[in-house]
């Protein structure tokens, strides 16, 4: 029977987050025989609606490494606590990674993502759309993709504080 087109019934499901290619490393190895050579991919996946994951996989080729890294980021998806209306994040946030610091701040709506490399892949895959940002110290991707996942775990909701607290969202601002 032959092939017809309009019976091919594979259709391809869209897929539940993006994913971005941060950083791909070329690992050595030294052996008695000499260098054993592997790649370390670190990717980045998010579906632009506040919830993002990261992940590392390594391996004897390129797309081997991204695929294991991208399996690794799936399972480590974390919701992201932004200000309603304004997809903004609620508060100025400071976090160390290793010798890299990143600092987050609340932007006015209409300013767009102001941050440059592994912080704007990340804060776009996000959901993320008005923020500044910068990066102190260190500019190592593995470490810089750590401090911003690790400062927006930290983001905390005027409600959240309010209810840690006893009190009403109105005392508080």
């Amino acid at each position: 029977m032959p092939y017809d087109k309009k019976r091919d019934f594979r259709k391809r499901e869209p897929k539940e987050f993006d994913s971005v290619v941060v950083s791909i490393n070329r690992v050595s190895k030294t052996v008695k025989g000499g260098r054993r050579m592997r790649f370390a991919a670190l990717v980045v996946v998010g579906d632009h609606k506040g919830r993002i994951g990261f992940g590392m996989g390594k391996a004897s080729e390129v797309p081997d490494a991204i695929k294991k890294a991208e399996e690794c980021a799936t399972k480590n998806v974390f919701n992201v606590k932004l200000v309603d209306g304004t997809r903004t994040v609620p508060h100025a946030i400071k976090v160390t990674h290793g010798s890299s610091t990143v600092f987050l701040a609340p932007a006015a709506p209409g300013t767009g993502v102001i941050a440059g490399g592994a912080v704007r892949n990340i804060l776009e895959l996000a959901g993320v759309a008005d923020v500044l940002s910068k990066v102190i110290g260190s500019r190592t991707s593995v470490n810089v993709v750590y401090a911003t996942l690790k400062a927006l775990k930290e983001l905390r909701t005027v409600d959240e504080i309010a209810k840690l607290r006893d009190k009403k969202v109105a005392e508080i601002r």
